[in-house]
């Protein structure tokens, strides 16, 4: 069974433990005559390494991609690309303390229940430390984007931390790379920054809520019922590690709007369709509409806490656990740039099945 792989036509399948020597992705399906080279996959991997600031694991991992395969003379060859990170800053030692014992709210105790066997150090592949290969297969995708559909533009930011959000009416995204929490509010940059400091020195945790855009995606990605863009964009996301929420457009709250305020209005302009609103999220039927495509999902708090929670033990016995090791405050910082790399895995997978099936829109409006 493939259920360490995602993708029709652009397959990842990524592989590797928290604590283990290396980890990494091996990508099918991209076009040849891509080009691609480390440093440009290395670019997004900075964006999401541990480490940089005080409000991440403090694990020092450069996170150095190597491409082992798939690529002659600096361009895809159309075979499989084979990229590889070395984990260079374990600390197994850590984790001696949890070997018999589970985590509450991690996936611990799901994994030993099924497999009768765990990787503690770390979590093993229900650690964050598994999106490095994601990201580095994006960076990849983000590449070949560049040749098919090259007015596209991927990008993620914060909008929640715990109980605060941001001031939608603030939003500059020039804002995004200018702080640590990748937000596009500025002030609440400077507020999310106290909030976490005392968290983080309690040795607590807290979630996030994460959104990504992609502009200038093309009208026609997707194809009805089981072959939705958004069927995939959701589960791309459900997917990361720590996820426990998903919204295509307004999401949820589209439940509360009347169909006169939810109905996106259409008018001709002069490139062709124009809407008023994008409540859908840039997908209808499943079938982008050639407006933004935006996507949000929730992020827990951090499963690996320095207070003392009640748990059991693998014998079954009552105990007490407190984490040991180095942990991200807020592990939703780092996923902005995981979240960015599923979006363009998705984008270029349905581009790739666009063109095999259609080629060109058949539908002509005007």
């Amino acid at each position: 069974m493939s259920l360490n792989s995602f993708g029709h036509l652009f397959r990842v399948t990524t592989w590797g433990e928290s604590h283990g020597p290396a980890l990494g992705a091996t990508v099918d399906g991209c076009p040849p005559g891509i080009t691609i080279t480390e440093a440009m996959i290395q670019h997004w991997l900075d964006k999401r390494k541990p480490g940089q600031n005080k409000y991440t694991t403090q694990r020092r991992e450069p996170d150095q991609v190597k491409i082992l395969s798939g690529v002659f003379e600096g361009q895809t060859t159309g075979t499989p690309v084979q990229l590889m990170i070395e984990n260079t800053d374990q600390r197994s030692k850590d984790y001696g303390d949890i070997m018999d014992k589970f985590r509450p709210g991690h996936a611990d105790i799901t994994y030993w229940q099924k497999y009768g066997i765990r990787d503690y150090r770390g979590g093993g592949r229900s650690s964050a430390r598994e999106t490095a290969a994601r990201v580095a297969a994006g960076g990849l995708a983000r590449e070949a984007i560049k040749a098919l559909a090259p007015n596209v533009e991927i990008k993620g930011y914060m909008t929640q931390m715990g109980p605060h959000s941001i001031n939608r009416d603030a939003m500059d995204w020039d804002q995004i790379d200018e702080n640590p929490f990748w937000t596009p509010d500025a002030q609440a940059a400077t507020d999310w920054a106290e909030y976490l400091d005392g968290l983080r020195k309690s040795g607590s945790s807290v979630g996030a809520v994460i959104e990504v855009v992609a502009k200038g995606v093309p009208a026609g990605l997707g194809a009805p019922i089981y072959g939705k863009i958004d069927t995939d964009l959701a589960a791309a996301m459900m997917s990361i590690n720590a996820v426990k929420g998903v919204e295509i457009g307004d999401g949820m709250a589209a439940a509360a709007l009347t169909g006169e305020e939810n109905a996106d209005e259409i008018s001709m302009g002069a490139n062709g369709p124009e809407y008023a609103s994008n409540h859908a999220g840039g997908i209808l039927g499943g079938i982008s509409t050639g407006q933004d495509l935006v996507v949000r999902f929730a992020v827990k708090p951090t499963s690996s806490i320095l207070t003392t929670r009640k748990t059991i033990t693998k014998s079954g016995q009552e105990a007490e656990i407190i984490t040991k090791g180095r942990h991200d405050p807020c592990v939703g910082i780092r996923a902005v740039p995981v979240g960015e790399a599923m979006m363009a895995c998705v984008i270029l997978d349905h581009l790739l099945l666009h063109r095999g099936q259609i080629g060109e829109n058949r539908g002509h409006i005007g």
